[in-house]
């Protein structure tokens, strides 16, 4: 009988086919669906941004293990009543106006719903405006915008600045991220967090929602 920490195993090293077929054989045998996610699934992805943070692993494995975990996750998502599965808290994610890089993005993207948050994921080259359109309808509790040029940086002080016009900044956590990006550009802009890597990410929407 398969076990969740076999399922694990399987999801760390990126063997997508293999995590979708023990799914079926342990929904077959009677595994709880929530088990299946949470402890073999989620408790793979989890180990693997311990590794990503430890620069034991990197981004295009992480971008497997990613991918397995969610070929697994939709083989197992019909099995599960939908209110069992609470979400932690949404958040929308973008890359600015201007900026067409989303490797980064994406997989922020996804070491956030490993963890169990909500994702808006809204594409890259986002504008200001529509930031603030999608906060207005959707309601994240945090935004998360990238950026991978120095040129684009600057769109996500605009946000800000937006947000503040609008009368939505106490409504929503920022946080930023991408390579020219750092702590210092966080706090002159005004937004709640610099994360250098997708694992932070998670933690920190984890602690500006008090969830950590």
């Amino acid at each position: 009988m398969a076990t969740v920490e076999e399922l694990s195993k399987l999801v760390i090293n990126g063997k997508k086919g293999k995590v979708k077929t023990m799914c079926q054989e342990m929904l077959k045998e009677g595994v709880e669906p929530l088990d299946i996610i949470n402890k073999g699934l989620i408790g793979g992805m989890v180990e693997v941004g311990v590794r990503f943070k430890a620069n034991k692993m990197f981004i295009p494995e992480v971008l497997m293990s990613a991918e397995a975990m969610s070929a697994g996750t939709e083989i197992v998502k019909p099995a599960i009543n939908s209110d069992d599965l609470p979400s932690i808290g949404t958040v929308l994610i973008g890359t600015v106006k201007g900026d067409l890089h989303d490797i980064g993005k994406n997989l922020v993207a996804m070491m956030l719903e490993s963890v169990g948050f909500t994702v808006l994921n809204a594409g890259i080259d986002i504008a200001p405006e529509a930031f603030v359109s999608r906060i207005k309808e959707e309601k994240p509790q945090v935004l998360a915008m990238s950026a991978l040029l120095t040129t684009t940086m600057l769109h996500m002080k605009d946000t800000i600045e937006l947000l503040k016009e609008e009368g939505l900044r106490n409504d929503v956590k920022v946080i930023i991220g991408g390579a020219p990006v750092s702590q210092d550009f966080a706090d002159e802009i005004g937004a709640d967090g610099f994360s250098p890597d997708a694992a932070s990410a998670a933690d920190l929407c984890k602690k500006l929602l008090g969830i950590a």
